[in-house]
């Protein structure tokens, strides 16, 4: 990873976003990478969009990523990767959980989901990580986010014991096993599609 990488992260309030760039910015720190981090957390405790820009890299002079920037978008749930889909780097990296949050003005009827999300995902060359499924099936439903990463960990130079190891250290102690075992199978779904 000589060159700097720009990894945006988008979901909506309460689905870890902010703890998953926080985790990857450790485990750059930790792998000896320099690291940037930029938030926006909007209405992030309503549902709202919260936005996340991490930048690692041997030396990293900014943590601002303009449109088209981002080499890798991990997004929590489909209409956050579709909004965010301009931030995505020709040849870039869209790894989206495979979920649909509908927001209050769609529950309420006053707006509808955009049309063909998925269909326009795959065309952008999206890969649909079934985060939440895993997290599940890991033993714990809040880990989809680290399932996520284990996605991403597939697509940077970091060793996979550095990520187990911050893993492990950050989140709570009575949920390091399902952290970690989301993790694993998140990583392996990647993989298995490559």
């Amino acid at each position: 990873m000589a060159q700097t990488k720009t990894v945006l992260l988008c979901g909506v309030g309460g689905q870890g976003t902010i703890l998953a760039a926080d985790l990857l910015a450790r485990v750059a720190l930790a792998a000896g990478r320099d690291v940037k981090v930029s938030e926006i957390h909007g209405m992030a405790q309503r549902g709202g969009a919260v936005t996340t820009v991490v930048r690692v890299g041997e030396e990293v002079h900014s943590m601002v990523s303009d449109l088209g920037c981002a080499d890798i978008v991990m997004a929590f749930e489909t209409t956050e990767a579709l909004r965010n889909l301009p931030q995505l780097a020709e040849g870039g990296a869209l790894i989206v959980n495979d979920e649909t949050i509908k927001p209050l003005p769609v529950l309420t009827g006053r707006s509808s989901m955009p049309r063909d999300a998925k269909k326009r995902l795959q065309a952008a060359g999206g890969r649909f990580i079934e985060a939440s499924r895993i997290a599940r099936q890991a033993g714990n439903a809040k880990c989809a986010n680290v399932a996520l990463l284990g996605a991403l960990s597939a697509t940077l130079d970091i060793p996979e014991s550095i990520w187990a190891e911050v893993i492990a250290a950050r989140v709570p102690a009575k949920t390091v096993e399902a952290n970690l075992a989301a993790f694993s199978a998140g990583r392996a779904a990647m993989a298995e599609g490559e």
